[in-house]
């Protein structure tokens, strides 16, 4: 007898899971209207699963609601908690996706107390901007782009926007496109941002740079212009500049302004780089040196700053090394000590900062073919080590 209420026990917790777990429409719109998004979800999930479910519109439609106030839900916590976990990241992605997909089996599909597509469908920007931003942050530029490309379609649905974006959104798509190398359309879609009312002074900064790739002085020397009325004080619009006015072969000009740069500049990372660059070009490591660690200061987590770091302590190394040398030869040892001492510790920092370079890239050409020349100098043990792995590579 009690093996038979045991089975009979067993059999009646595997239907109630069943039930449980059955697709329902019903099931998933009493969460939604609940507001029990993420019930909502789970239930809708199974739904779309469903053979029969998933050939219906409104399955789609309520899928494409759910997931749409779940995301709004979700990211209004992270605006007021910057320390809320975002579980659903790519909520509003699948929201866009089943609304067309809704829409695509019946155009004129509807639901009690929800969006319709063609309502749901303009108002889906920013939440697809803010997870196209962020996957452009985690260098999936792919993902990113695919991401920003529904939410310009979005954005685009409705004239004007609900909510203007003064060019963001055409900001990150292009950014996404020079990362994937298609620098044309990029351009394209800068200058959208700048139609769009854009205020971003990398926007006018980013044209500046893909007009030089086409020796286009005018356009050039207009972005120029636009971005230092705009924003005369900005730290990469003052570097944009410069580095213009050594563009044109104007040093003399570069260098008063390179010279007269304001401090404030130097609290920008990434233009605190590109000065440091500038005195690379005039051979001024030790200036260069000086202002990457700056950098590394503001960034630590840079491979720019840290191979940079290892280009002018090498060069420093070989300058004191040499100086050295030639105290040496006019006997002056004691200075000569002095020198060679300095040359061994901007050897160390090369090594150390190439190494860490390694980290980011341990294939990178450049990074291996210095340390192949550390190693011999230093007569490492790992220099046999970077040799065969440089061989491997340019097989």
């Amino acid at each position: 007898m009690k093996t038979k209420s045991f089975l009979t026990l067993l059999l009646l917790c595997s239907v109630l899971l069943l039930n449980a777990q059955k697709a329902s429409l019903t099931n998933a719109y009493n969460h939604f209207y609940e507001k029990e998004y993420v019930k909502a979800k789970e239930a809708i999930d199974l739904c779309v699963q469903n053979e029969k479910l998933s050939a219906k519109a409104q399955t789609w439609l309520y899928k494409g609601n759910i997931y749409f106030y779940l995301a709004n839900q979700e990211y209004m916590a992270k605006q007021n908690d910057n320390n809320a976990v975002i579980k659903f990241p790519d909520a509003p992605i699948e929201a866009y996706d089943a609304f067309v997909k809704a829409k695509e089996l019946n155009k004129n599909i509807e639901g009690f107390e929800m969006l319709s597509p063609d309502d749901a469908l303009p108002k889906l920007y920013s939440l697809l901007l803010v997870r196209g931003v962020d996957q452009l942050i985690a260098n999936d530029f792919a993902a990113g782009k695919a991401t920003l490309e529904k939410g310009i379609a979005s954005y685009e649905m409705k004239t004007p926007p609900e909510y203007p974006l003064n060019g963001e959104l055409y900001y990150y798509y292009a950014v996404a496109l020079e990362n994937l190398n298609q620098p044309d359309q990029a351009v394209v879609y800068y200058e959208k941002a700048v139609k769009d009312g854009s205020t971003n002074p990398n926007v006018l900064v980013r044209l500046i740079e893909q007009y030089k790739q086409k020796e286009d002085k005018a356009r050039v020397k207009s972005m120029l212009d636009q971005a230092l009325a705009k924003n005369p004080d900005d730290a990469n619009v003052l570097v944009a500049q410069v580095d213009y006015y050594y563009w044109i072969n104007d040093s003399v000009k570069a260098r008063q302004l390179l010279k007269n740069l304001p401090a404030s500049v130097y609290n920008n990372a990434d233009a605190t780089v590109n000065i440091a660059n500038f005195y690379i070009k005039e051979k001024n490591y030790a200036e260069a040196e000086k202002l990457l660690r700056k950098a590394y200061r503001l960034n630590p987590n840079s491979y720019v700053v840290v191979y940079n770091l290892g280009v002018c302590t090498y060069y420093l190394f070989n300058e004191n090394d040499m100086k050295a040398n030639e105290l040496k030869v006019a006997g002056a040892n004691s200075e000569a000590a002095v020198h060679q001492a300095k040359a061994n510790n901007y050897l160390d920092e090369a090594e150390r900062f190439f190494e860490e370079a390694m980290s980011y890239d341990a294939n990178d050409l450049n990074v291996l073919t210095a340390m192949k020349q550390i190693y011999a100098r230093k007569k490492s043990p790992k220099y046999d080590e970077i040799v065969k792995k440089i061989n491997e590579l340019e097989k």
